[in-house]
C-alpha cells in the first residue's frame, strides 16, 4: 500500500483546465502543476495564457487558444491538447470555463440563456467525453467540474447561470454513475466568492464583499490559494473511492 501522502502525487499524471487564462482555471492549473502534473490551459486570450504559462514554469505546461462555445471545434480542440505533452496522454480534465451575464430576469434573451448554458452546462459534458476513451483504457481519470453557490441559491439577476450550476451538480453524478466503473471519479468543487474576474462585481463593492464575507461561517471571503487542497484531492488517487459527489468551498457559506 503507497504511503499515504504518495497518494497526493501527481507526477506523470496530465490535466486539461479550461477557462485557464484567469481566476479559479488558473489557479487550478497552478496548484496541478505545483503537484507534478502536466497542464494544457485552455482559453480564448493568448496573452493571458501565455503570462499563465509563463508564471507556472515548467515544460510541462502548454496551451491552447479556443472558444469552447464552438461545440463542434471540441474534438479538435482536446486533439490539439493531446498533442502537446510530451506523454502525450490526458488523465484528467477541470471544466472551469464559465460565463455569468448578470442579466435581469426580464431581459433574459434567448441568445443569452443559450450562450450561457452551452459554455457553463453543455460544454463540460461533451469536452470531458473527448478525453473518456483515453483514460478508460488507463483505467484512471478524473473529471473537476465547477459548482457555484447558485447550484443550490437563487441570487438576483442569475437565472440562467444558476440554471446551469444546478445542471452541473446532477451532470457531475450522471457522469459519475456512466464512467466511474472505468477508473474516471467526476466530481464538482462549488466555491463560494472568490476574486475572479466574474465575480469582480461583488468585490469592487465593499459592502457587498464585506456582507458576502458575513455570511461564512469563517468570516472571510475566500483566496484563490483555498482551492488548492481541493483541488489537488479531487485530481489524485487520494479520492479513487470517492465520486459523484459536490464539495463547497466556501468557509461555511452554505452552512448557515
Amino acid at each position: 500500500m503507497p504511503a499515504i501522502l504518495d497518494q497526493f502525487k501527481l507526477t506523470d499524471r496530465n490535466f486539461v483546465v479550461t477557462g485557464a487564462s484567469s481566476g479559479i482555471g488558473r489557479a487550478m492549473a497552478g496548484f496541478l502543476s505545483r503537484a507534478g502534473a502536466g497542464v494544457v490551459l485552455v482559453a480564448r486570450r493568448e496573452t493571458e495564457l501565455i503570462d499563465a504559462v509563463n508564471q507556472i514554469n515548467s515544460d510541462q505546461a502548454a496551451y491552447v487558444v479556443a472558444d469552447l462555445g464552438q461545440r463542434d471545434q471540441l474534438p479538435s480542440i482536446a486533439a490539439q491538447c493531446k498533442s502537446l505533452l510530451a506523454s502525450g496522454h490526458i488523465d484528467g480534465v477541470v471544466n472551469a470555463a464559465g460565463l455569468n451575464l448578470r442579466e435581469d430576469v426580464d431581459t433574459v434573451s434567448i441568445e443569452s440563456w443559450d450562450t450561457t448554458l452551452n459554455l457553463n452546462l453543455s460544454v463540460p459534458f461533451f469536452f470531458s467525453r473527448e478525453f473518456v476513451p483515453e483514460m478508460r483504457s488507463n483505467n484512471y481519470g478524473r473529471v473537476i467540474n465547477i459548482a457555484s453557490l447558485q447550484s443550490t441559491r437563487a441570487f438576483p439577476n442569475g437565472l440562467p447561470y444558476g440554471a446551469s450550476k444546478g445542471g452541473i451538480t446532477q451532470l457531475t453524478r450522471a457522469m459519475a454513475e456512466a464512467w466511474s466503473r472505468f477508473g474516471i471519479c467526476c466530481n464538482a468543487l462549488a466555491p463560494g466568492f472568490f476574486p475572479t474576474e466574474l465575480t469582480e462585481p461583488v468585490f469592487s463593492d465593499p459592502d457587498t464583499s464585506t456582507r458576502a464575507a458575513q455570511q461564512t461561517a469563517i468570516g472571510r471571503n475566500g483566496e484563490l490559494e483555498d482551492l488548492a487542497g481541493a483541488t489537488l484531492f479531487f485530481a489524485s488517487p487520494a479520492s479513487a473511492y470517492i465520486t459523484g459527489q459536490i464539495l463547497a468551498v466556501d468557509g461555511g457559506y452554505t452552512a448557515k
